[in-house]
């Protein structure tokens, strides 16, 4: 797994930057605006707390008049990146087992988290979320993230040519939508709108597909053997423009009420 406390001083540089950071911002307000029940009293703020904020670069623009938001994250180099964002508001926690009050909180994000994540650790952040949540409170997470490269819509040739294999050989996200669904089930978590976001910065050239699959990042290619990834290798070494990044992924986006 990435080192985060390494990579925070460049992490936004090489993640799409502002313009990635507003694009998912944007989803999750869709999301709040058509996923919640109703405007709440002008007197009231709304809690948010965007669990593994990483540098804040999202987060920052939850906040805003009306709103309490509280980003955290593990690692203490991208809390640090973070609090320089949001002074005060930043913390460290493991989103399995939050640092908040039951029903403390009206809405949890969770951008690029449970993909990270095995699926036991998946299955207790999904239920942490639910237990911080205030009744009527939405769970926002990104879902099927490692999947949105391989979607034919992008155009992208190169992942093309790794998917029949990746389908073959991958095990089951811990972030598919009937997963996530299933664990919040339990702590009265059901589903209540869905959208996308352009991961602008996030499309990969065919250079950097083959770094992945010879350098150990993709835990499918290890299954697949030696010989298959060799043929992957030749066939992506085969394309053109060989350093241009091909079109960004669109990534998914849904939220839970909680009932």
């Amino acid at each position: 797994m990435l080192d985060y406390d390494r990579e925070a001083a460049h992490y936004d540089a090489t993640r799409g930057g502002d313009a990635r950071a507003a694009a998912a911002a944007g989803a999750i307000e869709d999301l709040l605006t058509r996923a919640r029940p109703a405007p709440a009293p002008v007197a009231a703020r709304v809690r948010i707390a965007d669990l593994a904020c990483g540098t804040g670069i999202v987060t920052a623009r939850l906040a805003g008049p009306g709103r309490q938001v509280l980003g955290l994250d593990q690692s203490a180099g991208m809390a640090a990146v973070a609090a320089g964002r949001l002074p005060g508001r930043i913390g460290r926690a493991d989103a399995t087992r939050l640092p908040l009050a039951s029903g403390s909180v009206d809405v949890v994000t969770m951008v690029w988290l449970l993909h990270l994540l095995p699926a036991p650790a998946a299955v207790r952040a999904v239920a942490e979320a639910g237990r911080v949540l205030a009744p009527d409170g939405l769970l926002i997470t990104t879902v099927f993230k490692n999947d949105a490269p391989f979607s034919a819509e992008t155009g992208d040739e190169a992942a093309a040519i790794l998917a029949p294999v990746r389908a073959r050989f991958r095990s089951g996200p811990a972030d598919a939508l009937d997963r996530v669904a299933t664990a919040g089930g339990p702590h009265g978590l059901t589903l209540a709108a869905q959208t996308t976001f352009t991961g602008i910065g996030q499309g990969q050239s065919p250079r950097a597909w083959r770094e992945q699959l010879t350098g150990g990042d993709l835990t499918w290619a290890a299954a697949a053997g030696p010989d298959r990834v060799a043929t992957l290798n030749a066939d992506l070494a085969g394309l053109p423009e060989q350093d241009r990044p091909r079109p960004d992924p669109v990534y998914q986006l849904a939220a839970f009420r909680k009932h």
